[in-house]
């Protein structure tokens, strides 16, 4: 549609302007000379091609609105050289209508300074050449109109333009929060399901036996609220061999806590299946007491650190405790050769 009306109003610019040409033609016999005459028709003809001719840019180029300002101003004054102001010319003061319809194609592509320059030259030039009343005998009066019309239609569809973009930006924010939050409550629901799954039979256990359990069943309950709680912390921390390793891990009287801050979030798959890779190595190949897996601020280089610290039995403060192992998995490919893993040993 857009398209259909850029022709459109290409294809009416084009045969306007073709008429005024032909007007300048016929009346080539007026003028005490046609040579000024002709030379304002080439110079007409060059301009309104220029600035018909169809771009990727609706807004003419700053040259071509120099050049069709000067071709308005160069135009009267050539033509009226030839032209008596008191004598009917009829046709031969084509030029008028010809500077109004090359002023409206400069405004309606959005060079409004250039066309109001033009069309009050052109009544300065008229008023010069045949006094007051000329201005609306010779039709000068319509060429400004025209271009005020111009104006005022360009300015009216530039502000719908960027209403209509500021509406489509409103409407792709509004659906990518729409798609947000159906996310967020899939996953909800998801994580609800898969509690209630790994949650009821110990449940139904417990009001079975009034409470009263054995102190392998408070342990498996232990274990149950921590992978319950790995679920909600650990996020995009747990994969399958994670959650495996980590089990094992917690099987072996080791304390783990994963949490996953967002800093994993826009890593593709493949990254982040070889980062979940590397920290399920490293939990399953530690005996530290206390095992910590969180994920790094976004932009850092580092996507997880996982830190292992010693026995905190015996110690005032459990912050002192020793620092068995500190591992940095680096975000990037690039970085995740053999040994580029950050490692230290307390």
């Amino acid at each position: 549609m857009i398209a259909i009306s850029r022709w459109l109003l290409i294809g009416l610019g084009a045969v306007f302007s073709t008429f005024h040409v032909v007007l300048g033609v016929v009346s080539l016999d007026v003028p005490a000379s046609p040579w000024p005459a002709v030379l304002a028709l080439c110079l007409y003809v060059v301009a309104t091609a220029l600035s018909l001719w169809p771009t990727r840019r609706v807004r003419l180029a700053d040259w071509i609105a120099a050049f069709d300002l000067a071709v308005s101003v160069a135009m009267p004054l050539l033509v009226t050289s030839q032209l008596d102001p008191r004598a009917d010319n009829a046709y031969a003061t084509w030029y008028v209508a010809a500077v109004g319809t090359l002023l409206t194609i400069t405004a309606a592509r959005r060079q409004p300074i250039a066309a109001w320059i033009g069309v009050a030259a052109l009544v300065v030039q008229t008023i010069a050449w045949a006094g007051f009343t000329a201005l609306g005998a010779l039709g000068v009066v319509g060429s400004v109109t025209w271009v005020a019309v111009a104006h005022v239609l360009t300015v009216a569809l530039a502000a719908s333009g960027r209403e209509t973009r500021r509406f489509a930006q409103a409407e792709r924010e509004a659906a990518a929060w729409q798609a947000a939050q159906d996310a967020h409550l899939f996953e909800g629901r998801m994580r609800l399901a898969h509690t209630r799954r790994s949650a009821s039979p110990m449940l139904r256990r417990i009001v079975d036996q009034d409470g009263v359990l054995t102190e392998a069943q408070r342990n498996e309950c232990r274990t149950l609220e921590a992978s319950l709680r790995d679920e909600i912390r650990g996020r995009m921390l747990l994969t399958d061999v994670v959650r495996h390793e980590v089990q094992r891990a917690r099987a072996r009287g080791i304390t783990v806590t994963l949490l996953d801050e967002g800093g994993i979030d826009e890593l593709d798959e493949a990254s982040r299946e070889r980062v979940l890779a590397r920290m399920a190595e490293a939990i399953a190949g530690s005996s530290a007491h206390r095992i910590i897996a969180r994920t790094a601020a976004e932009g850092s280089p580092v996507a997880v650190t996982v830190v292992g610290l010693g026995d905190t039995a015996g110690l005032a403060d459990p912050d002192d405790a020793e620092v068995e192992f500190w591992l940095e998995i680096p975000r990037f490919t690039d970085l995740a050769a053999p040994g580029s893993d950050r490692a230290a040993a307390g």
